[in-house]
């Protein structure tokens, strides 16, 4: 006769992972019922963890603020949108797309359908911190990932590929919006500074990504296009500021001085950066028992400095640009021998902190597109304008690569990873119109804005999915990888995706986008911008 917990025994051993291991040649059903098995683990796993910190969080909340924690609340619609953005980008990142996809969707649904509108109630002060703060943290990586000496080869290419194709879209976008959508001169041009900006946001995951897996780092690529993508922006936002002020005659500041002002932001940005930099090569000293808990601390609140003072002092643009150099001038001497222990605690930290600020970046960036603001006329003619945008970038790209050693295959997959945009655009899509509001201008110039607000949201709905996907599914196909152990499945690279689904421990270890080989024990598994699972020493 059995015992009585035999038949509980029996049962609950069919949903426990120590009693059912993965056949050698699983099916996608064996797969996929192998994820769910308990305790929870891999990508189910994660999720779960980040949905009960979540929960904590919002606990704590309620435990401070009470009625802001409840439906309706600023925190409430935090709490929602975070949580939605995670499982968006769960359930894309099963069928091989990147997470921020899912992310941008469910900020989009969160601000769009009246039932679960909740993003509407999120605080425009707490998403611009909260904005800031998450790409703080994907700058710094960025800077901490940059190759000095790949750098020093490519410098003349990383001015070309921030300046030329981020000039010429926004000169043809200006003649484009003249001509089809019968702007003025000013707006119309306006309108191509908005476009012309890159997302760092979306482009440094996947470089971070692609210097992992040493897809195109024999020619330093990711590190050409994430150096790039920061004054991309500030040549952007400096165009934009220029007209910006023409357009609404502002007073307060000269015109030659406003001319001058972006050229003077990059000085001021890289100059910030280079002595923040090096002060970090010196304080703490290495030698201090917590030099890496310092050493984050000194990154991130260097960086948050730059991004958030550049804005309040009226040097918006160079607040990415300083935040970018800061942690690449001080990772520049970590890089050194004899310092991986140090760069290893920083790093780490980074990394775990961007798993909880990508959901809340992408998913805010979603809650920015308002489908009430698109207006139907609008749409096509403006799709026009964003396509004839893209396609002279594209070519444009291709020209600035020429002389950096890349092959034709090369230079199209800098094209296409030059295409995304979205956090430039929802900063700067509402601003004209906002100050037509303000200033009580014509109705003419308040229907201007309101295209403008349109044309940004249709930059970020398409070109920010559209080039995640396309580069996702491009990078295993156009780019070389460099001689290493580092694993790109041949069933991944046959279904153009350069995800590591179920990785296995004790191949290498990522220190700052480089590779180094660890033992099999002191592994943490986490998931990584693009949805693959990443090995990291701890």
């Amino acid at each position: 006769m059995p015992a009585p917990g035999d038949h509980l025994r029996k049962i609950s051993s069919r949903v426990l992972l120590k009693h059912n291991p993965l056949p050698e040649k699983p099916t996608f059903r064996q797969r996929l019922w192998h994820k769910c098995l308990c305790p929870p683990h891999t990508a189910l796993g994660n999720l779960l963890s980040r949905a009960l910190i979540c929960l904590l969080v919002w606990l704590a909340g309620f435990s401070l603020v009470r009625e802001d924690a409840l439906p309706g609340g600023n925190v409430f619609a935090l709490f929602v949108l975070v949580i939605a953005a995670m499982l968006g980008g769960f359930l894309v990142s099963l069928i091989k797309l990147p997470p921020l996809l899912g992310m941008l969707i469910m900020g989009c649904l969160l601000r769009n359908i009246p039932v679960v509108n909740y993003a509407k109630d999120i605080s425009p002060t707490w998403s611009s911190i909260l904005r800031n703060v998450a790409l703080t943290v994907i700058l710094t990586r960025a800077g901490l990932g940059l190759d000095s000496r790949a750098l020093r080869k490519l410098s003349k290419s990383v001015l070309l590929l921030a300046f030329l194709p981020c000039a010429a879209e926004a000169g043809i976008v200006g003649l484009a919006a003249y001509f089809i959508l019968s702007f003025p001169w000013l707006w119309a041009f306006l309108l191509g500074f908005v476009q012309a900006a890159v997302s760092p946001a979306v482009v440094v995951p996947f470089m971070l990504r692609l210097q992992e897996t040493r897809l195109g780092t024999n020619k330093g690529i990711p590190t050409l296009l994430m150096a790039a993508s920061s004054l991309d922006d500030v040549l952007a936002i400096s165009g934009y500021s220029v007209l910006l002020s023409s357009i609404f005659a502002r007073t307060d500041t000269a015109l030659w001085f406003q001319i001058i002002q972006g050229p003077l932001e990059i000085l001021v940005g890289l100059l910030y950066g280079c002595v923040i930099g090096i002060i970090f090569w010196y304080l703490p000293h290495r030698g201090h028992e917590d030099v890496g808990l310092f050493r984050f601390l000194f990154l991130f609140l260097g960086g948050l400095v730059s991004i958030i003072g550049s804005k309040a002092v009226g040097f918006s643009g160079a607040g990415a640009l300083g935040c970018l150099t800061a942690a690449f001038v001080a990772g520049h001497r970590w890089k050194t021998p004899g310092w991986d222990v140090e760069r290893v605690k920083s790093s780490t930290v980074f990394l775990y902190l961007w798993t909880v600020c990508q959901p809340v970046l992408f998913g805010l960036i979603g809650a920015e597109v308002v489908f009430a603001r698109i207006q139907p006329a609008t749409v096509g003619l403006g799709t026009a304008v964003l396509v004839i945008g893209l396609v002279v970038r594209m070519i444009f790209t291709m020209v600035a690569v020429t002389g950096s050693g890349m092959n034709l295959k090369e230079k199209l997959f800098t094209a296409i990873a030059w295409i995304p945009k979205a956090t430039v655009q929802a900063a700067l899509g509402s601003i004209a119109l906002t100050l037509a509001r303000e200033k009580n201008s014509s109705a003419e110039m308040i229907l201007l804005g309101e295209q403008v607000v349109t044309i940004a949201v249709l930059l970020i709905v398409i070109t920010a999915p559209l080039g995640a996907i396309a580069i996702t599914l491009t990078a295993p196909r156009l780019l070389q990888k460099e001689d290493g152990d580092v694993r790109v499945d041949d069933e991944e690279k046959k279904n153009g995706a350069i995800y590591d689904e179920d990785g296995e421990d004790g191949e290498e270890s990522i220190v700052l986008g480089r590779k180094e080989p660890y033992e099999n024990d002191g592994v943490r598994r986490m998931i990584d911008d693009t949805g693959s699972d990443i090995n990291v020493r701890v």
